[in-house]
């Protein structure tokens, strides 16, 4: 059986195996790897679209795929109802692709020589005002591996990858070197998204109009293995590392490991130096497991919201929802409602013209643009939007201690926040409210329910969840569930969904046990 592609997958032969290019009008989109990426079907093995990709599949174009940098399929192909052509750009023109870690981002290959040498400048700045503030800092990850192999960046890659070795063999101490860089960097000038505990991402604005993202991997020894931020660990001497070396990228010299091929078969294995648009590491689970321990508070949920809230900034709701409305009818005149995981803070307006004064916290840097900006236009002059990582037990006592503080006790409102959350930043949620509400106020909940249900949408991001194990978590972190309802609703994108609950809590003032934090 040929080739086939629709809008939900591509169908590769079973013959077809290796490494798989797929262009849109002879434009790079995406790679992957078959057997790996595909499910076992009739006629061959059947590969999904990344979901971010996937809600942008609209109109036509000529799709190619290749192996192995040869023609293996062509065929024009319309995707839904629409006869447009279909142009994978950015909101300033510019041509965007799945990255190797399934998010849409501008790849180097639709990148001229002018916006590298800008991307490469940027690099070069952070890797100076790095080792001017003392931290052993070098190319990493994709940068080095272009540098080493071709003296230019990788045509798939979309970022700028940077390492630093710390000195200690101790995971706090690291946590607080990283945050101290951010300080340091932030004084710099540079704006600064944290990862994780030992992970920054540094934004580069460029002339075009977008922001390069320059990653920042902490990495470290403890006793005899080595780690480095991104999930890798294993054996590397640290002379492999340290004292930094140079590499040339794009015409420019950069720092870099002081064995610079020993640290690039480390990250990528023994075939390196054959490029791999695919490539996928496979990283010790004993490792991986160390460093989610030590540097919790990973965001890996940050790009994909961005990307969600720039593909719908024109179809996003705007009016306010029926349970902004329903919680709005049931809190005291004047008292404040903090609106979690905001997004494009369409409630927080309703409860401003309310006559209250706006609090919104968010995890997305786009929505968060998005919310300050309706707010300005609204008047609200003393509104607070804040960030805030419900994966970062930092972020969440920082919030916590706030809301404790204000003037007024105040009011928690998460709509559909519970599905978007894991475990760990479930319970953090709790505990924040936990420290927020004990001078009263009420948890106000709304999310999706009914677990062999189809997910709602949008369905790579948001999740249905257990109306009893909620109710349980709140209960276990000492607060009181005082109403539940279970229904027809609106989901997150008001699209009609026949299990909605809706959850009101509250947390007594007096404390009869210690909770930990």
């Amino acid at each position: 059986m040929p080739f086939a592609v629709n809008e939900d997958r591509v169908l590769v032969p079973h013959r077809e195996r290796g490494v798989h290019t797929v262009y849109f009008d002879d434009a790079y989109v995406w790679s992957f790897t078959t057997p790996r990426d595909g499910a076992l079907r009739p006629g061959g093995r059947e590969v999904p679209w990344p979901a971010p990709l996937r809600a942008l599949l609209k109109g036509v174009t000529v799709v190619g795929i290749d192996r192995d940098e040869e023609r293996r399929f062509t065929r024009q192909v319309q995707f839904g109802d629409s006869t447009e052509p279909l142009r994978l750009v950015d909101r300033f023109g510019n041509p965007i692709a799945v990255d190797r870690i399934g998010h849409i981002a501008r790849v180097f290959s639709a990148t001229g020589d002018e916006t590298r040498a800008q991307i490469v400048e940027g690099t070069r700045q952070a890797l100076a005002d790095l080792r001017a503030d003392g931290y052993d800092a070098h190319l990493s990850y994709g940068c080095l591996l272009g540098a080493v192999r071709e003296g230019r960046m990788i045509g798939h890659d979309t970022d700028a990858d940077l390492a630093y070795l710390s000195a200690s063999t101790l995971p706090a101490h690291v946590i607080s070197e990283s945050y101290a860089m951010e300080r340091s960097l932030r004084r710099r000038g540079w704006k600064v998204v944290r990862m994780s505990n030992a992970d920054l991402k540094l934004l580069y604005p460029l002339p075009d109009g977008r922001q390069v993202h320059i990653d920042v991997f902490g990495a470290f020894h403890v006793g005899d293995t080595f780690y480095q931020l991104g999930g890798r660990s294993g054996s590397l001497p640290r002379s492999a590392l340290t004292p930094a070396s140079t590499v040339v990228l794009e015409g420019v010299e950069l720092a870099a490991p002081a064995d610079p091929e020993a640290v690039l078969a480390f990250l990528y294995g023994p075939s390196w130096r054959t490029p791999d648009p695919a490539f996928q590491n496979e990283d010790p689970p004993g490792g991986l497991r160390r460093i989610q321990g030590w540097m919790r508070g990973v965001r890996d949920d940050v790009l994909p919201w961005n990307e969600f809230y720039k593909a719908r900034r024109g179809t996003f709701p705007r009016k306010p929802s029926s349970f902004g409305r329903w919680v709005a009818r049931r809190v005291g005149p004047g008292a404040p409602i903090v609106d979690l995981g905001a997004g494009n803070g369409r409630d927080t307006l309703l409860f401003h013209r309310q006559g209250r004064t706006p609090i919104a916290y968010e995890t997305s840097g786009q929505a968060l643009g998005i919310i300050r900006r309706r707010l300005v236009r609204a008047g609200a002059e003393k509104a607070v939007v804040r960030s805030l990582s419900l994966n970062d037990r930092r972020s969440v006592l920082v919030a916590g201690a706030e809301l404790a503080r204000t003037e007024q006790p105040v009011n928690l409102y998460a709509r559909h926040l519970v599905g978007c959350l894991d475990a760990e930043a479930q319970d953090l949620l709790w505990l924040l409210a936990s420290m927020a509400l004990r001078r009263g106020g009420s948890l106000y909940l709304e999310f999706s329910t009914g677990g062999r249900r189809p997910r709602p949408e949008p369905g790579h991001l948001v999740s249905r969840v257990d109306v009893d194990a909620v109710v349980a978590a709140i209960t276990a972190r000492g607060g009181t569930v005082d109403e539940v309802e279970v229904g027809p609703g609106d989901g997150y994108l008001d699209e009609p969904d026949p299990r909605i609950a809706r959850i009101v809590a509250h947390w007594a003032p007096d404390v009869s046990r210690e909770e930990p934090l």
